[in-house]
């Protein structure tokens, strides 16, 4: 069988100015339960992350508090210094335990969170920092200044944020230059779709989180089930190529912890779909339920 290639999806250039294959990678899953603590099969990991050059994937995703810290860690062990990589982290959350992520948007926890990044990943600036979530806490715009500060200061390239709307975007950008947006997004979750919209006018990348859920639209019958057959692919495959279809400005970052899993993701950089099969799929997934 032919080695999959992230290079079919397509390149976007993060800021106007850093290229990236579309198709990426998350690094949430290369921890432990609950994105707690250290992974299950280290090795594997790290067989993973050094998988991903030979596959073509140059752009990593991932947070400081992905373990908390474990995931920066453990890239920075398989990868660095990162020749023609990208890595993007993301910072605002704490952790207080498994699966429990309270935000914490104070300028000088934020600059903290890219300190530390640039520690860990063992990088003197940061090609893509993304705030995690803004707090409600914490006057937005005090948030944002920090991150233009640290633009100027050189310690981050470039800057998004995360699961924001449309007016947060155009808060954010009289302060910044908003290079991605990251929000939940996939055929059966189209909840963004107005984000994305404004993202691709505006030649901003979107990071769909979770790209590859298709709900219950892989059922018998439908409309995914039957490209699926026809194709020889999984409904993950298809999902996740509709996606990259969906907008030049997507950037998905399916993840995994497993090299045989992180392979098939891959795959689905070369799948064609057809007019037919994009619309087809398209009116499925606004049907669905999510």
């Amino acid at each position: 069988m032919n080695i999959p290639s992230a290079a079919p999806s397509g390149v976007f250039k993060i800021g106007n100015e850093i290229p990236v294959h579309r198709l990426g990678f998350g690094a949430m899953r290369i921890t432990g339960p609950g994105i707690w603590g250290e992974p299950k099969d280290r090795g594997e990991a790290l067989r993973v992350l050094r998988r991903l050059p030979e596959l073509g994937v140059n752009f990593i995703d991932t947070a400081d508090s992905y373990g908390p810290f474990v995931s920066e860690d453990l890239i920075a062990e398989a990868l660095a210094p990162y020749p023609d990589m990208l890595i993007a982290t993301k910072g605002g959350l704490t952790r207080t335990g498994p699966n429990v992520w309270p935000p914490v948007g104070r300028p000088e926890y934020l600059r903290q969170c890219v300190l530390m990044s640039l520690r860990r990943l063992r990088q003197e600036r940061i090609g893509l920092w993304q705030l995690h979530r803004i707090d409600p806490k914490v006057p937005r715009d005090e948030q944002f200044g920090v991150i233009a500060d640290m633009i100027g200061e050189g310690l981050i390239a470039h800057a998004g944020l995360s699961e924001c709307g449309v007016e947060d975007i155009e808060a954010a950008r009289k302060v910044f230059p908003v290079a991605t947006v990251q929000n939940r997004y996939n055929l059966a979750d189209r909840g963004s779709e107005a984000v994305l919209d404004y993202c691709e006018r505006e030649g901003i990348g979107f990071i769909p989180w979770f790209p590859l859920a298709a709900g219950d639209l892989a059922r018998p019958g439908g409309a995914l089930d039957t490209i699926v057959r026809r194709l020889g692919a999984t409904p993950s495959q298809v999902a996740l190529a509709w996606v990259l279809r969906r907008s030049p400005v997507m950037l998905p970052i399916p993840g995994t912890s497993q090299v045989a899993h992180l392979e098939d993701n891959v795959r689905a950089a070369g799948i064609e779909l057809t007019d037919e099969d994009f619309a087809a799929l398209d009116r499925q997934g606004r049907a669905s339920p999510g």
